[in-house]
């Protein structure tokens, strides 16, 4: 059986050159390359933390205002909560209520939804995936008002990378199976 990690994806890459043609079009080299395959989308990493946060809200309020907590123990129940809610969740239906908000599914390396301890250990990685990442970015030429900076990112792939995972849109499935050579994907 095939693994998403396996997948080639052929790419062409024209390149110009210093010559051009009797008609003055400038003359290019194409080179063709196998690169892996990657099943995410850009920007995935914000999409992620704000999903994790919409799960842990709901367990937060229940904590707080329904047990009469303190906000310190409500985050920790509700950190407890989420861990074992996703956990069941993602094995179950491959997403939660934060990732269905963003159309978001969780599958393993051979395309199906992760077994419950797979999903486990992906969730309990997932807390300990929120270091930040600092990048330094320009403003585009035509907006003269913006400042260069520093950029604050999540990197939200460490669980993903062990524990051969992937978060990948909805819509994006039915690509995967067929690269996969799936009848069913759960």
């Amino acid at each position: 059986m095939k693994r998403i990690s396996e997948l080639k994806e052929r790419k062409i890459i024209r390149r110009a050159t210093r010559n051009f043609d009797s008609d003055g079009n400038r003359i290019y080299n194409e080179f063709e390359y196998d690169l892996p395959y990657n099943p995410t989308h850009k920007g995935n990493e914000r999409e992620r933390l704000y999903a994790k946060i919409i799960d842990l809200i709901p367990f937060f309020l229940i904590f707080h205002y329904g047990f009469n907590k303190i906000i310190i123990i409500s985050l920790f129940f509700s950190i407890v909560s989420v861990l074992i809610y996703g956990t069941i969740s993602e094995s179950i239906f491959g997403t939660t209520l934060g990732k269905k908000l963003f159309k978001l599914k969780v599958i393993d390396d051979f395309g199906n939804y992760p077994k419950i301890l797979r999903s486990l250990f992906r969730n309990v990685l997932s807390f300990a995936n929120f270091f930040p990442v600092f990048s330094d970015f320009e403003p585009k030429p035509n907006e003269y008002w913006a400042k260069s900076g520093t950029r604050l990112n999540f990197s939200m792939h460490l669980n993903n990378q062990i524990t051969k995972t992937f978060i990948v849109k909805e819509n994006q499935i039915p690509e995967i199976r067929k690269r996969l050579d799936h009848k069913t994907l759960n």
